[in-house]
């Protein structure tokens, strides 16, 4: 009798996760290098939020909360639903977990069941795929290219719906292209899932509020409302608030589905940090004067790492809506010969050699289910972005 579950079999690790340690174990063994591997904002969480903190910590806020969060949070989420997107959820339709990662794996959890087909346009978040296989579902993939600039078509997700699916999962703005949908956009896929009243719809608007120029963000039931019972709209504090360390996700959704996620949660962690919890308290309901000017900051770095990347030989660079991520494709370096000689016959390849050559860790774009591309994170200082992108022009003009 094997010692280990026959789930684990159906997994990967983490490849963002994998980049992000191959790159601190170089720096420790004195390497040189750039990491642009994490979906991490370089911000510090503001100050507002961290006194927050403190002072639940100063009142004894240190004990177990209810399974589903603090009510005080959770009618903090039902009223950013309200405001912000003009939807109606009363605070027990609302649940907070440990990250949007808890969330998403607890609603998937709660409803698959083996032979379940979850919809999953590529390139995907690395962890949804796995979660599904995890609960027993089986993730169905549906290109989403770039000659649509990452967006799914409606035709094609027409084709990928089956009387086995269950979920279609949606990420606008997405990790890891950056693209984002506008309300046209959304509304054709909104009508095909009308069409198939047994789909369900797990979104995931984690990076909300990075958009960038004139873009308005919207989010599926705010465009079709009478998906409104058969939708989980998910979120967090992480990347918006500068808060990852935190671990904050939340959602709403039908009753029984939140209910069921609060069974699961029970018997598996139970309630999120108490004291995180009072401070995302403060992070939605109180001042949002520094998103703009932390949106203005990731709106330059986009600028310059899509300039400059664009000017990388073989490299071409789409300009992505939001989030904090650019995917460039890397297929005019497929069949060169990298400086050490090695053939470039794959994006893995690429990003492999570009880390030993030039000391840039990236994400190769088959980790994310589209190739030749790989992701950079511009989360970080523009000299560092910079400084990353000269050693990418230069490694890719040395490709012969």
């Amino acid at each position: 009798m094997a010692f280990l579950a026959d789930a684990l079999s159906r997994v990967k690790p983490s490849a963002t996760i994998a980049v992000s340690q191959k790159a601190r174990e170089l720096k420790a063994k004195g390497r040189d290098v750039i990491g642009l591997g994490a979906g991490e904002p370089d911000f510090d969480t503001p100050d507002n939020i961290k006194t927050a903190a403190i002072d639940a910590i100063n009142r004894g806020e240190t004990k177990y909360t209810p399974v589903s969060g603090i009510p005080e949070l959770r009618k903090a989420i039902a009223a950013k639903f309200k405001r912000e997107n003009g939807l109606n959820y009363s605070w027990e339709q609302t649940i907070v977990g440990t990250g949007g990662k808890q969330i998403l794996f607890n609603a998937f959890m709660a409803t698959l069941n083996p032979g379940d087909e979850v919809v999953i346009p590529a390139p995907y978040w690395v962890s949804y795929p796995e979660m599904v296989a995890l609960c027993g579902g089986t993730p169905v993939f549906v290109s989403a290219t770039q000659e649509h600039n990452f967006k799914l078509q409606a035709a094609d997700l027409e084709k990928a719906i089956t009387p086995k699916t269950k979920w279609f999962i949606f990420n606008s703005p997405s990790n890891p292209t950056g693209a984002a949908y506008t309300q046209d956009e959304l509304k054709a896929l909104t009508d095909v899932l009308m069409k198939h009243p047994q789909v369900w719809v797990l979104t995931d608007d984690m990076y909300e509020h990075l958009t960038y120029g004139d873009f308005k963000f919207v989010t599926p039931v705010e465009v079709e409302p009478k998906l409104y019972d058969r939708t989980l709209t998910m979120n967090g504090v992480s990347k918006a608030y500068a808060m990852t360390g935190w671990r904050i996700g939340y959602a709403a959704g039908p009753i029984q589905l939140i209910n069921a996620m609060d069974m699961i949660q029970g018997q598996q962690t139970s309630g999120a940090t108490s004291i995180a919890q009072w401070a995302a308290v403060e992070a939605l309901n109180g001042t949002q004067d520094f998103i703009p000017e932390n949106k203005k900051i990731f709106e330059g770095r986009r600028d310059l790492v899509v300039s400059m990347l664009n000017q990388a030989k073989g490299i071409v660079c789409p300009v992505p809506e939001g989030a904090f991520y650019v995917y460039p494709s890397c297929k005019g370096l497929i069949g060169k010969t990298a400086p050490s000689g090695k053939v470039i016959a794959t994006d893995e390849d690429f990003v492999s050699e570009l880390l030993e050559s030039e000391g840039v860790a990236v994400v190769h774009g088959s980790a994310f289910g589209l190739g030749p591309n790989f992701r950079i994170s511009y989360a970080t200082s523009e000299e560092l972005l910079e400084e990353a992108c000269r050693r990418i022009q230069r490694f890719c003009g040395a490709c012969k």
